[in-house]
């Protein structure tokens, strides 16, 4: 079917269905040409970049960054871009997926209801997906998968840290993938480890990194992977440094922007880099106000996206604007699905 012939999107609907097919496709292969994925889904090119769009929304319960699907957009609409798909940080669609009992509940209420509006086809489909689940229900919850999220991830970090802590006493290269919040990208590199600390809460590596050609700590929940090596160091041991707000904090020359969160939006406080939180003038109980190094635009708008509508930059204006831009581009985009007339 060539592009002149495709026949416009219906919906979100369509495009729902065309994202679940579209996903576990892209997540199993790596990368795939624009072009071909257009050809598999009977779409044009445009209409599969703007499906790529809504995935930034997309991934798991909690809205982090590392809890989305992230796809490379540069690739496909910038002059450099390559015209090929790239998606990451969908690794969970290869788990098998495990509900809760309350969760496998509400999807049984939810498809007994479908199915009493739906045609002999589809019901046979439901029917089908029912009995799998009430057939699991009945068998009881597995006690090897009682295990809390903090528990688990409680045990990663602490096997973690006595990797590196071993790295350290080895004198050993450990290589790093690592998140950089202010960036919001992952980053590779090698260093040269030289202990674990903690403070205000958080473990942190101290060591010597070869890409920065200079003394670093990373946060050990924001590493994605470790693999220690077996080169040996190649700088001088040194002492853990004492860590203090200062020394944790970010370039003095990176811009700040003032953001104003409600309280469904604290947790930023949390996990990302912030200065000077206060309470904020207006807003409801517990709305502060902060200060938050920006190193990367892209990042605060991707941010700002997932936390609206709790928050709002108060400051600068160049930077309110351009997150009211992306706002506008992503409503568009949904109006564009749903056939909805764009607001002017």
């Amino acid at each position: 079917m060539s592009p002149t012939t495709r026949k416009a999107p219906a919906g979100a609907g369509e495009q729902v269905t065309r994202l679940l097919t579209l996903v576990p496709f892209l997540h199993a292969r790596g990368s795939v040409d624009l072009a071909a994925a257009a050809d598999l889904l009977g779409v044009s090119r445009d209409q599969v970049v703007s499906d790529l769009k809504v995935l930034f929304m997309c991934g798991l319960p909690g809205g982090y960054p590392d809890d989305l699907i992230d796809v490379d957009i540069d690739a496909l609409e910038g002059e450099d871009g390559d015209g090929v798909i790239r998606v990451a940080n969908a690794d969970y669609l290869d788990r098998p997926l495990r509900l809760s009992p309350t969760e496998a509940s509400a999807v049984i209420v939810a498809l007994r209801a479908l199915r009493a509006g739906t045609q002999d086809d589809t019901r046979a489909v439901v029917d089908r997906v029912l009995g799998k689940l009430e057939a699991a229900a009945a068998g009881g919850p597995d006690p090897a998968a009682v295990e809390t999220g903090a528990d688990e991830a409680g045990d990663a970090l602490s096997r973690l840290a006595g990797e590196l802590g071993d790295a350290v006493a080895r004198g050993r290269q450990v290589r790093l993938r690592y998140w950089v919040p202010t960036r919001d990208e992952i980053s590779d590199r090698v260093v040269d480890p030289r202990a674990v600390v903690e403070h205000d809460g958080h473990a942190y590596l101290d060591a010597y990194c070869h890409s920065a050609e200079a003394p670093r700590l990373f946060r050990l929940d924001r590493v994605q992977h470790a693999e220690v090596l077996d080169a040996e160091v190649t700088t001088a041991p040194a002492r853990p440094r004492r860590l203090t707000g200062s020394l944790l904090g970010t370039a003095r020359d990176t811009p700040r922007v003032t953001l104003r969160l409600r309280p469904e939006a604290s947790w930023v406080t949390d996990y990302h880099p912030v200065e000077d939180v206060r309470p904020a003038p207006v807003g409801p109980e517990g709305t502060v106000d902060l200060e938050v190094p920006v190193a990367d635009e892209r990042w605060l708008t991707r941010l700002l996206l997932r936390l609206a509508p709790h928050a709002e930059v108060v400051g600068p204006e160049p930077y309110a604007d351009a997150v009211a831009r992306a706002a506008a581009e992503t409503l568009a985009l949904y109006d564009q699905a749903n056939d909805r007339p764009t607001a002017p």
